[in-house]
């Protein structure tokens, strides 16, 4: 999603991001309402890497939502992720949950459109649930035994509010690993890839718990 967002924006405003690791994608929450005629030049937290103001990020948002079926035209960031993911959860018999937290768009609802993608790369079936709260607070409500997610709010979200195990994919180097991962037991990924290596590397005749054997190999557990 983010190289899409920066493309938008760099049509919209001809603004490019400061580093190659640039975050677009934290969308406003819908409840709050941007106001268009205020002057207001600050940059927004929410995205660090394209110096965008509070009133271009609402407008960059509101183009998204007149985009239809914005949600179905993304690529995947790890060509073939997604269908290992499903060739793996069928060997494995794991159920999964796709979380994600997108606004609307033109065209079917967010839940479809990320069904449809999910389909068109490989994974059939797929169950999609919009977020419209803590990540941590709806693993806990469905029994979750593990959250893989990358953005670290979420992962802290999961540890904070569940029992689940949270898994953080992060793509921007090891340098800037958020300290908190490491006290709260969040484990880290740099890649879908690799966190599907651990998890499919876990022996299944250990008498150790599944999840445990995860957690260790993933370096979140002595």
């Amino acid at each position: 999603m983010d190289r899409e967002l920066q493309r938008h924006a760099e049509a919209l405003f001809g603004a490019r991001p400061a580093r190659p690791d640039a975050d677009l994608s934290a969308a406003p929450d819908p409840a709050v309402p941007t106001d268009e005629s205020s002057n207001d030049a600050v940059v927004v937290p929410a995205t660090p890497g394209l110096d965008l103001t509070r009133q271009q990020l609402g407008r960059l948002w509101r183009h998204v939502a007149s985009i239809d079926n914005f949600w179905e035209s993304l690529q995947e960031i790890e060509p073939g992720a997604v269908a290992r993911l499903a060739a793996v959860a069928a060997d494995r018999r794991w159920e999964l949950l796709f979380l994600t937290k997108r606004p609307p768009s033109e065209g079917a609802p967010p839940q479809v459109q990320s069904q449809r993608w999910l389909d068109a790369h490989g994974f059939r079936l797929p169950s999609v649930y919009v977020v419209r709260g803590s990540r941590g607070r709806i693993a806990a409500a469905l029994g979750l035994d593990v959250v893989v997610d990358d953005r670290p709010e979420n992962c802290m979200d999961v540890v904070a509010d569940s029992p689940a195990r949270a898994v953080l994919v992060w793509r921007h180097g090891a340098s800037t690993i958020p300290e908190a991962t490491s006290r709260l037991g969040i484990a880290v990924v740099r890649s879908v890839g690799e966190c599907l290596d651990v998890l499919t590397d876990a022996p299944r005749e250990e008498k150790e718990s599944f999840l445990d054997r995860i957690m260790r190999k993933l370096g979140a557990k002595a």
